[in-house]
């Protein structure tokens, strides 16, 4: 079992980890968000953004021609 190396990956990001993680600006995303384009989730006052949910939301972005 020490021969196996186990990372953890945070499923919620917070809008400021999937900033970095996406390479789009918080206030960008924010505007997905109010436009349903991504979809986040509150938990109290942090909103929360699932890691499988920022990637569709990459992937449906069109490509660049």
């Amino acid at each position: 079992m020490n021969d196996v190396k186990r990372e953890l990956q945070t499923e919620g990001l917070t809008l400021a980890e999937a900033s970095i993680v996406s390479g789009i600006g918080r206030t960008k995303l924010y505007e997905a968000i109010a436009d349903g384009l991504l979809i986040a989730r509150k938990y109290d006052s942090r909103t929360i953004v699932l890691r499988g949910e920022l990637l569709r939301f990459l992937k449906s972005l069109p490509e660049v021609q």
